[in-house]
């Protein structure tokens, strides 16, 4: 059984930690923002144990013309947990956040790795592949909220 929870910022360095930011200081998993009001940090658990964790930033990307723009950063699941889907369900809890928020788009920075696990979840890639210092390839990504 798993369940989706609002955490803190600080309970999402379990899971960034390992998972982002292996072989690096603990100081390198706080993202700026991390603490303003706006931003909602979201947990999954299974057998209560926390799996896997994601952030939402209400951040505008100048790159688009969006009103409304959430950020979604520090998405990560254990290894030992990944592709069973506990992403696809973090994912779609935030989706479904940003709704709730009048979101317009979501978008995101994403490894190269995991520009695959998005695009199942009909996100585009903005652009040419860039690197993030000492942490690798991106790409810039991002999808349009729908509304009924």
């Amino acid at each position: 059984m798993d369940i989706i929870k609002n955490i803190t910022a600080l309970e999402t360095i379990s899971i960034r930690q390992p998972v982002l930011r292996a072989g690096r200081s603990i100081e390198s998993c706080h993202f700026e923002g991390d603490d303003l009001p706006s931003t909602k940090h979201f947990g999954i658990y299974y057998d209560k144990k926390l799996v896997g964790v994601v952030s939402v930033f209400s951040k505008i990307n100048s790159t688009f013309n969006s009103p409304n723009q959430f950020q979604l950063r520090g998405m990560a699941i254990l290894s030992e947990f990944q592709k069973r889907g506990f992403g696809e369900k973090l994912l779609q809890h935030c989706e479904d956040y940003i709704k709730s928020q009048n979101g317009s788009m979501i978008w995101f920075n994403a490894r190269v790795t995991a520009v695959s696990f998005y695009e199942k979840s009909h996100y585009k890639k903005i652009g040419d592949p860039f690197s993030i210092l000492e942490i690798g390839p991106h790409y810039l990504m991002k999808k349009e909220i729908d509304y009924p």
